[in-house]
Order: C-alpha cells, then sequence, then structure tokens
C-alpha cells in the first residue's frame, strides 16, 4: 500500500500526520536527555556518597581489620559503579539523544522539501485549470454571439421592407461571430486537452512520487525510532556485565570478611608485651597470737609461736616490685621501655656464700603498720606517672611510654622506614659517582668538582641516617613471642644494651627488712656468645662461652637475669647469650 495510490487526495492530512512524526521524534528525544540527566546526577551523588565516605587519613594510619578492607573494597567498587552510571549517561547522549535531534533536523529538511513540491505540482494543475476554464467561457460566449448574429441575419433576410445593405451588414457580421465561435472551439478544445494530460500527470506520477517520498521519510522515522529505541537498551546491556563485575567484587569482599583475622590484629595492635599477674601468697598475721586455756590448747611458747614463712610463698623483691597494675604496686621495671626500659634491679655480690638469694621473707608479719606506710610511700609517686600515661603523656622519640611490645613494633617500624631512606640516599650517592667518572672521562660533559658539594651533603644524610638506625636499634627490645622459636640473633657486642647506672632500681625503703632465705629457682641454663664487662650496677661479668643458669627469663626489655656456678647473680644481655630453656621447671617464677 502506498500513500500516492490510496491517499492521492489527502495531500493536507499527509502534512499534518508527517508533522506529528518529528514532534513525536522530538519528544522521544527530550524523554531520553531527562533520562541521561537523571544517570548524571546519580552517578554524580554515588561518587559524592563514596567520597564522603571514604578515608581521609593516610593508608599508614587506617585500620587493618578485615571488614573495614572490606568496606573500603566496597566503596572502590560502587565508585566503578557510578563510573559505569557515568557512560550510560554519555552514550545516551552521544548515541541516542545527539543522534535523535540531528536526525529531526533533517527530517524537517526533508519534509519542507517534499511538501513544496506537492504544492508546486498543484499549483501548476490549477493554472491549467483555469487556462481551460477560461477558454471554455470564451467559447460559450462566441457561440452565444454567433447565435445572435444568426438570429438577426434571418430576421433581415426574410423582411421584405429591408434593404440589401441591411442584410449584407447582418451576413457579414453572422460570419465574424461563427469564426470566432469557431476559433473559441478550437482554442478550447486545445485547453482541454492540455488541462486533461497535467492532470493526470499530476494524480498519476507527480503527487505519488511526492507522497511516496513522504512515506519513504516518515517509514524511515519509524525505523529510526525503532533502532534508537534498540540503543537505548544496548547501552544500559553494555555496562551490565561491568556492573555485574563490581557487584560480584562487592560480594567478594563481603566473602573476605574474618572475624579471626580481626582479632588476631587487634591483639597485635594492643598487646603489652605483659604478662598476668601471679597468685598472691597468704600472708598470716596470727602467728604472734598464743592460745588462751579456755581453747583447751596448750600454750605454746614464745620461741615457738612465731612461724616461720614458706619461702615458696613469700613475696620476693623483685615479684613485689612487679604485681598487676591495679595491685600494691605497678610494674617499674618494665613501665618505660628504655633500653632496658627501667635498668635491671641490682644484684649485691656475696662471694663468701654458695648462692646469692634475692627472695628474702618479709617482716611485716612482726610490724605491719610500718610496712603498709612504707608501701603507701612508694606507691603513690608510681600511681601518679602511670596516670599521667593513661591521661596520654607526650609521645617520646623512643616510644618509651608504650608497652614492650607496641615499642617494639613502632621501633621496628620507624627503622624499616630509615632504611628505605638510607637506601634512597645510596642509590643517590652511586649515580653521582657514575656521574662523576663520567665527567672525569669526559670533561667537555661537565665540572666533576661540581657534584663535589651534592656527594658530601648525600655522603652525611648517610651517616647521620645510620647513626639514627643504630640508636634505634639500640633501643629495639627482643621479640618474646620468638625468643624460643628460633635461635637467636648473634649482634655486634658494640651494639649491646648497656644499663644506666642513673636509672638503675632504687630500693624502697622497707627492702632492707627483708631477709634472703632460698634463691630464686633454676629455669634453664645459657651460653655466654660474647664477653660482658656488668660494670654497671646489677649486671654481671661473664666471659666467652660461660655457662649460666636463667633464674628470670627476658621480658621484652633485652635483660635476662642469671646466676654463675659460683652463686653470683646479675643481668646479662639477652643477646649476648644462647639460652636453653629446662622443660617443666619445678618452682619456676613468672614476673608480670
Amino acid at each position: 500500500m502506498t500513500w500516492g495510490t490510496e491517499l492521492w487526495d489527502q495531500f493536507e492530512n499527509l502534512d499534518k500526520h508527517t508533522q506529528w512524526g518529528i514532534d513525536f521524534l522530538e519528544r522521544y528525544a527530550k524523554f531520553v536527555k531527562e533520562r541521561l540527566e537523571i544517570e548524571q546526577t546519580y552517578a554524580k551523588q554515588l561518587r559524592n556518597l563514596v567520597k564522603k565516605y571514604c578515608p581521609k587519613r593516610s593508608k599508614d594510619d587506617e585500620p587493618r581489620f578485615s571488614s573495614c578492607m572490606s568496606f573500603y573494597s566496597i566503596l572502590n567498587e560502587l565508585n566503578d559503579y557510578a563510573g559505569q552510571r557515568e557512560v550510560v549517561a554519555e552514550e545516551m547522549g552521544h548515541n541516542v539523544y545527539g543522534e535523535l535531534m540531528r536526525y529531526s533536523q533533517d527530517l524537517k529538511s526533508e519534509r519542507k522539501h517534499h511538501l513544496q513540491e506537492g504544492r508546486k505540482a498543484q499549483q501548476y494543475l490549477d493554472q491549467c485549470w483555469k487556462h481551460m476554464d477560461n477558454s471554455k467561457k470564451k467559447f460559450e460566449r462566441e457561440c452565444k454571439e454567433a447565435e445572435k448574429s444568426q438570429i438577426s441575419y434571418d430576421r433581415l433576410d426574410n423582411d421584405i421592407n429591408a434593404t440589401k445593405s441591411e442584410v449584407e451588414k447582418a451576413k457579414s457580421q453572422l460570419y465574424l461571430r461563427t469564426h470566432s465561435a469557431d476559433e473559441s472551439k478550437n482554442e478550447y478544445a486545445a485547453q482541454l486537452q492540455n488541462f486533461n494530460g497535467e492532470q493526470w500527470k499530476h494524480f498519476n506520477v507527480a503527487i505519488p512520487q511526492i507522497f511516496k517520498n513522504l512515506q519513504d521519510m516518515d517509514e524511515r522515522r519509524t525505523v529510526k525510532l525503532g533502532e534508537t529505541y534498540r540503543n537505548f537498551a544496548e547501552v544500559e546491556r553494555r555496562v551490565v556485565p561491568i556492573i555485574s563485575k563490581c557487584l560480584e567484587g562487592m560480594v567478594t569482599a563481603a566473602k573476605a570478611v574474618d572475624q579471626r583475622k580481626d582479632s588476631g590484629i587487634v591483639v597485635e595492635s594492643f598487646k603489652s608485651g605483659f604478662e598476668p599477674p601471679g597468685d598472691f601468697p597468704f600472708e598470716d598475721y596470727s602467728q604472734n597470737l598464743s592460745r588462751t586455756g579456755s581453747d583447751n590448747t596448750i600454750s605454746t611458747p614464745k620461741n615457738e609461736g612465731v612461724v616461720k614463712p614458706d619461702p615458696k610463698h613469700s613475696i620476693s623483691k623483685a615479684a613485689k616490685n612487679k604485681l598487676w597494675l591495679f595491685g600494691k604496686k605497678l610494674i617499674t621495671p618494665f613501665l618505660s621501655s628504655q633500653s632496658p626500659p627501667s635498668s635491671p634491679p641490682p644484684a649485691p655480690h656475696r662471694p663468701d656464700l654458695a648462692t646469692a638469694s634475692h627472695c628474702q621473707a618479709p617482716k611485716f608479719a612482726s610490724d605491719p603498720i610500718a610496712f603498709c606506710l612504707s608501701e603507701l610511700r612508694t606507691v603513690k609517686p608510681r600511681i601518679a606517672s602511670f596516670r599521667g600515661l593513661k591521661r596520654g603523656a607526650p609521645s617520646l622519640e623512643d616510644f618509651s611510654h608504650l608497652p614492650p611490645e607496641q615499642r617494639r613494633k613502632r621501633l621496628q617500624a620507624r627503622i624499616d622506614e630509615l632504611s628505605k631512606e638510607l637506601q634512597k640516599e645510596v642509590d643517590q650517592r652511586d649515580a653521582l659517582n657514575k656521574m662523576k667518572d663520567v665527567y672525569e672521562k669526559n670533561p667537555q660533559m661537565g665540572d666533576p668538582q661540581s657534584l663535589q658539594p651534592k656527594i658530601s651533603e648525600t655522603m652525611c644524610n648517610m651517616e647521620k641516617l645510620r647513626s639514627e638506625i643504630h640508636k634505634n636499634e639500640v633501643s629495639l627490645p627482643n621479640d618474646p613471642s620468638q625468643e624460643h622459636r628460633s635461635p637467636p640473633h648473634q649482634p655486634d657486642p658494640r651494639q649491646a644494651h648497656q644499663p644506666d647506672p642513673r636509672q638503675a632500681h632504687q630500693p624502697d625503703e622497707f627492702d632492707d627488712e627483708f631477709d634472703n632465705d632460698d634463691p630464686l629457682p633454676v629455669l634453664g641454663h645459657c651460653k655466654a656468645l660474647y664477653s660482658f664487662d656488668g660494670q654497671n650496677e646489677g649486671t654481671l661479668l661473664m666471659k666467652e662461652d660461660d655457662v649460666l643458669y636463667i633464674i628470670e627469663e627476658d621480658k621484652g626489655d633485652g635483660w635476662t637475669r642469671a646466676r654463675k656456678q659460683s652463686g653470683e647473680e646479675g643481668y646479662v644481655p639477652t643477646s649476648y647469650v644462647e639460652i636453653a630453656m629446662e622443660k617443666n621447671s619445678k618452682g619456676a617464677v613468672t614476673y608480670i
């Protein structure tokens, strides 16, 4: 079915229909425009949302929990998802909306051209019809005039009173009118034939062709709409695989949440390195009380009424100074993690005894009031210092305000960072030296002496970094968790921790009230890898290959308490000895 044959007389309606088609196409283009604006707004809001919840701190300060890392992965996937929405908006704007607007302009121009051709054809046909009609009317007038002349001539010719001249005049007039009528007839016939031919061409050639062009234009418009409908969906379909990957990434991030790993990170982040407190011993204050006769018991002599405290349950000096944080006394030897955190307590040297004991029986049973007063005098300043630490005391360069485990991690991180900077300086020095060699071999390329200041500066920076690394390595305590799992490292003796006499442990006022009853139990033995002078108070002199007994383990400060076979006790650097611990040591004391 074609418009040219079926709608040959519906020019005006086709004019309205083609205009409606273009309006509908532009309406759909407006719909696509609003849709892509929604996509752009959606993508922008998603990006703002991701930016709002993304961490604003550096990666080193961010928590390493799997739940946090998964959330940040989800934010990254959501950001990629927003990017795909932007791709949808961009392709809709270019492949659909832009294409529709360009096609709409082309349709308007084409429609205008076809309609102009149709109007011209109609105007030409109307002009032909007008000429034919004029010739027809002229032929009709001429026939009427000739008919009047014929009647007039017949009347004069039959009138006997009419003169000959009047009859001749009427005859001449009849001839003229008849001749004019014949000419008008011939002209009318010619115009009629011409109009019929043009009318046939108009309705069988011109109008069908014009209407066919309009029909083709309208069908192409419909096809274009179908293509843009498909493109509208294809734009979305092309990003679906990528969006699916984003969603799969979110699911993968969700599966990566590991509660055990997070718990381990909490332990690693906050582990102090201290050991839990031991049991409090029973303190018998009733040993000096005598039984009365009413108790039906035999009175005990005075010299038998005092029960000697059990040395296994007595509070040694070391244990007394290492109770739990909320016990009688704070953990002063390990609260400040200097090198050593709080220098080893002095070990009195008694060459006349077979053993030198550091565990003395307390005498507070005979004078508890004096003991309590001296205890309070000792505890008060330590509690104040601990509160200052908990309130957030200013950070020290060697992180001495941190517990041993956290201090070790911070110092190790600083050493790693300084090592990286040192490596950069070394690479820069090597590069400068190579450039200097090139300049010396090829003076035209540059002056080798011009590089000397930079080389000197680099060397100076390297020395500073090495000094800083050495300083931190000296302050770095051993890792207690790795102490017995692998053979200890044999360090350079020049880097060993040297106890500071100014930081040596000051005994409390009531320390002298204790007697030495039993020595500390042996936990294992060690072999000296290096010689140690032991000049500072509380340290023990040893020579290479000496075998010592271990009576107190390293608590993260880099020092181990040992005893010679002669009975002399003191602290030695853990890195100077090779340790072998005894299994199932009886009577072993573990301090906090």
